[in-house]
């Protein structure tokens, strides 16, 4: 059979992943903490016909001959540049501005995701919209984070605070504190958010609900708070809208059209030469 109708063959099974890709990113560009995908390719192994040679006394060097089979997918990259701020002037709507993912916990799963559309449920906890638990730290008396993680939730037993003193009115600072002001006109910080950050964040596996997962390439998770290191600051009443360029998307579906329409050419033209080559025998 022709090497050119194996070729045409995997370029319309990988432009039609590039257009999978391309119109996923499309379909999500209004998905909240959204981080668009690219598709790489790259070309298969190449039959050699005539091996390289050196040159001798009598002769110069010659190159070797080799035919290309056809292209393969080598990558699907993430980009992770920032989204712009969404204001919505809820006191939950949280966003990573710079380098960072939320926590929340799946169970016994840590999760990781740039969508911080949190809300408190019935028992002052405060949750993902998939009901998985916004995860951070309890604080000592200087305000220094402590121990391992746990709940961010509104509960206050661990204050000690005076008889008969309530929680009037929450904030979330830029830190990530949450800062509870009381019946007694003190402020006082209730827990801190966590933030992780990763050595290659475009290794993590994402798993659906815009949230992501720790892989073997992308390193081990490196927790902290914001403004620590390399994260980001916390802005709270936003939102980090989704990172796709529609107009980028839509270049990118007309070259995947087009190359998908170019392989098919060269399958209908291998095709007719086939034809051709039974037609020699009647």
């Amino acid at each position: 059979m022709l090497r050119s109708l194996f070729a045409g063959i995997s370029g319309l099974r990988n432009h039609q992943t590039m257009l999978d890709v391309t119109g996923n990113n499309i379909a999500n560009a209004n998905t909240t903490g959204f981080k668009a995908s690219t598709t790489v390719f790259s070309d298969t192994l190449s039959q050699m016909l005539t091996a390289a040679s050196g040159s001798n006394a009598e002769r110069g060097g010659t190159n070797s001959i080799q035919i290309g089979l056809g292209v393969q997918l080598a990558a699907t990259s993430t980009n992770f540049g920032q989204g712009a701020a969404q204001t919505t002037g809820r006191l939950t709507d949280l966003m990573v501005s710079g380098d960072g993912f939320f926590v929340v916990q799946d169970g016994a799963q840590s999760m990781y995701t740039r969508a911080g559309a949190f809300t408190f449920d019935e028992n002052g906890t405060l949750v993902a919209p998939n009901g998985m638990r916004v995860q951070g730290y309890a604080l000592d008396a200087n305000g220094d984070p402590t121990g391992g993680l746990i709940d961010v939730s509104l509960d206050t037993t661990g204050l000690g605070l005076p008889v008969g003193v309530e929680l009037t009115s929450y904030s979330i600072g830029a830190d990530g504190k949450v800062r509870g002001v009381f019946s007694d006109d003190v402020q006082r910080d209730i827990c801190q958010l966590a933030i992780a950050d990763f050595d290659n964040p475009m290794g993590l596996d994402k798993t659906g609900e815009t949230m992501f997962r720790e892989s073997a390439n992308s390193g081990a998770v490196q927790l902290g708070v914001a403004g620590e290191g390399q994260r980001g600051q916390l802005m709270a009443g936003a939102l980090e809208m989704s990172n796709v360029d529609l107009s980028s998307e839509f270049t990118n579906l007309i070259l995947a059209q087009r190359g998908f329409q170019a392989n098919a050419r060269v399958i209908t033209t291998s095709d007719q030469v086939l034809e051709e080559l039974v037609n020699i025998k009647r």
